[in-house]
């Protein structure tokens, strides 16, 4: 039986916070005695990822997800339960380890702001022992990949946000980890910086055969780049499977576009599920599955049906629905 890379179980993170009423009277009863709060995090989640595998983390906000990821990547150590990473204990932090994992987090950087990207890259490379010619390589690799070779010599303060946060990437990913733990990558990135990444992430995972877990609020970044999903929600898992099966789960509901040769109320349309007008003599439908044969039947035989098309949902919306409603 194969060895997971990563393994979690029944991990759990527990943080105490100190309580303080506003005010004055607040701040010197607070001095005097303090009251504490416990917050779970993270309760008693368990998976395990495999070898290549790029999946996606999903939550709300406070769900656990960067807890989560830093209990992975040992920055912070589970107050229960048990987690191995390549074999390693990662709050231990041991050197080896360090040298196959990176932890990229959107809002936050390591470049040098007032250095040129390709000085903070032979810092990197010096801290990894990567010899000289192999940095140059792998930077005019990384480079190429990322659309990047002209920026190389600037100042990081000079760089755009996309510039900026695909060198970040790059710098990141320098000393090829095995395991790459991503917390919202393409935060605040315009849409073709958005692919870049995207594209990049995935030739890096074919070319090294990395695993890669990623949290995005960009539902684009999770269709595109992963095939599983594990959902957290209040802490817990929720779902935990491939990522159509979400919507088979959580959506009951296929989407019917339609457009007609004459304009009608939506109201026509609301007998066969929720309807709504999208544009003049457009119609977008939510038509339970297994009612679906039977409405588009009918719909065909009472209105002058110009156009057809049924799909599913958008997964934003799934996913909106699961945090909304979900229960763990």
């Amino acid at each position: 039986m194969e060895v997971p890379l990563i393994l979690a179980q029944n991990l759990s993170k527990t943080f105490t916070v100190a309580q303080k009423d506003p005010g004055l009277a607040g701040t010197l009863k607070h001095f005097i005695s303090r009251r504490y709060l416990r917050i779970a995090a993270v309760r008693d989640v368990s998976f395990e990822l495999q070898s290549g595998e790029i999946v996606g983390f999903l939550g709300p906000n406070g769900a656990g997800k960067t807890t989560t990821l830093k209990m992975l990547s040992g920055l912070v150590r589970p107050s229960e339960g048990r987690v191995r990473v390549l074999g390693f204990e990662p709050f231990r932090r041991c050197a080896e380890f360090l040298r196959q994992i990176t932890l990229v987090m959107g809002n936050k950087q390591q470049l040098i702001w007032d250095l040129p990207v390709l000085d903070s890259l032979r810092i990197n490379a010096a801290v990894y022992q990567i010899d000289g010619h192999t940095a140059k390589e792998r930077a005019r690799e990384f480079a190429a990949l990322l659309g990047l070779q002209e920026i190389l010599t600037q100042p990081v303060r000079k760089l755009s946000l996309g510039q900026r946060m695909k060198a970040e990437l790059m710098a990141s990913l320098f000393h090829l980890p095995k395991v790459l733990f991503l917390d919202e990558p393409t935060l605040g990135l315009d849409v073709n910086a958005q692919l870049a990444v995207r594209d990049f992430l995935k030739t890096y995972r074919d070319r090294y055969g990395a695993t890669i877990l990623l949290t995005s609020h960009y539902m684009a970044d999770i269709e595109a780049l992963a095939e599983r999903v594990i959902v957290l929600h209040r802490g817990g898992i929720l779902y935990d499977g491939a990522l159509r099966g979400l919507t088979d789960k959580f959506s009951p509901f296929r989407e019917v576009d339609l457009e007609l040769a004459d304009d009608v109320a939506a109201q026509a349309l609301a007998g066969y599920g929720e309807a709504r007008k999208t544009q003049r003599r457009r119609y977008r439908i939510l038509v339970h599955r297994q009612g679906l044969m039977q409405a588009l039947a009918e719909i065909m035989a009472r209105f002058d049906v110009r156009d057809l098309a049924v799909k599913e949902p958008p997964l934003d919306e799934i996913i909106a629905k699961v945090f909304s409603e979900g229960e763990v």
